[in-house]
This record gives C-alpha cells, sequence and structure tokens, in this order.
C-alpha cells in the first residue's frame, strides 16, 4: 500500500481554513450591504448595524491571514512553461485526457491564476473598504474617491466571489483535492495524476 504524501501542514491548512471563514462572513455581510434583496443576510450578524460593524473588520482578519498564507506558498507560484502548455490543452483536462500533457509543480495554471487574483484583490478590497469604512476613515476623503471606493469594492468582490466559486467547485470536482485541506495528505496516485512534477520532487521517483 502507497504512503500518504504530505501537502499540507496543519499550520497551513488552519492558515487555509481561517482565510475561507472570514472570506465567507466577509462575502455575505458584504451582499447584506450591498443591496436591499440581501438585507435579510444581516440576520447572521445580529442585525443592519452590527452587519455595518462586524463587515470591514472580517476584512482586515481576511487580508492579514492572507497575507501570512500567501508569503508561505508565494514561491510555487510563479508561472512556468509547462504551465503555458498545460493551459493550452486545457481542454483536454476538463475532459481528463492526461496523455501528453506538461508536468505539473504543486500547482496547476488555474491555481497559479487564482492566487495572484487573490493577491491582487484582498489588498484592494482593503484599501478600498478603508476608505469607505464608516465613521472612522470615510470622512477624511474627498466624495469623488468615496464614490470610485465604492464601485472598486463592489467589483473586486464580485470577482473574488467569482473566483472562489469556481475554486470550490474544482477542488471538489478533483477527487481527493478537499483530503489535501482537510487531513493534509494526498495519495500517491493523485499526486502523480495531477502534479506529477511535485511528485517526483517529493518521492524522488
Amino acid at each position: 500500500m502507497s504512503k500518504p504524501i504530505q501537502r499540507y501542514t496543519a499550520r497551513e491548512r488552519s492558515n487555509h481554513w481561517v482565510v475561507a471563514i472570514a472570506f465567507i462572513l466577509a462575502g455575505l455581510s458584504g451582499l447584506a450591504l450591498f443591496h436591499p434583496a440581501f438585507f435579510f443576510l444581516t440576520n447572521l450578524f445580529g442585525g443592519g448595524p452590527w452587519t455595518r460593524i462586524l463587515h470591514p473588520f472580517i476584512g482586515v482578519v481576511m487580508f492579514l491571514f492572507f497575507m501570512a498564507m500567501a508569503a508561505r506558498f508565494w514561491r510555487f507560484n510563479h508561472f512556468t512553461a509547462a504551465d503555458r502548455q498545460w493551459m493550452a490543452r486545457i481542454g483536454d483536462v476538463i475532459r481528463n485526457r492526461d496523455q501528453g500533457l506538461p508536468e505539473i509543480g504543486k500547482y496547476n495554471a488555474g491555481q497559479k491564476y487564482l492566487f495572484w487574483t487573490m493577491v491582487v484583490s484582498i489588498p484592494l478590497l482593503l484599501l478600498s473598504g478603508i476608505v469607505i469604512w464608516q465613521p472612522w476613515f470615510a470622512p477624511y476623503f474627498p466624495i469623488w474617491l468615496l464614490r470610485a471606493a465604492v464601485v472598486v469594492h463592489a467589483l473586486t468582490a464580485w470577482i473574488m466571489i467569482l473566483g472562489i466559486i469556481v475554486h470550490v467547485y474544482a477542488a471538489i470536482w478533483v477527487k481527493g483535492s478537499v483530503r489535501a485541506m482537510t487531513r493534509g495528505t494526498v495519495s500517491e496516485a493523485w499526486a502523480k495524476h495531477h502534479h506529477r512534477a511535485w511528485y517526483r520532487e517529493m518521492t524522488g521517483k
């Protein structure tokens, strides 16, 4: 029987789940503040005033823990020639036709695109959020900047939400991926099939 390969440490998994939970809470509270159709979501946070108070603080927690996570995984997310070849064959990847696909490292191109989207989006959410953060910071900015920040904040949030939906779907679709973030390990067969270059690095095979 093959020995499981460690993909994430307990600290890395804890960091990931703090970011994930903070993102869900920030997303739900943000939607509640975004449009009256979603106002019922304020019931999850104790009503409208508490939702408005808690939302920015949740966002700060998400930012801090994501930055810690990004620092850990930065070196694994540089694009390579293999990533470009993998993206050119994305149709075969979706159809699970792996014959002739390039050997992928710890993360594939899709995961790297999400990583860099978050690296840009989360600081942008923080900066735009500070500008519109009532009553602490917003009074110090001109009205035109407040309006621009609201638009930037909303658009960036929607991009993030769509990206995370794809991320969750892909994690469920690729059998064995969720185990990596719950138990910290993957099977040799999973590693060899989906991330062969990383598999070779970890096992020497």
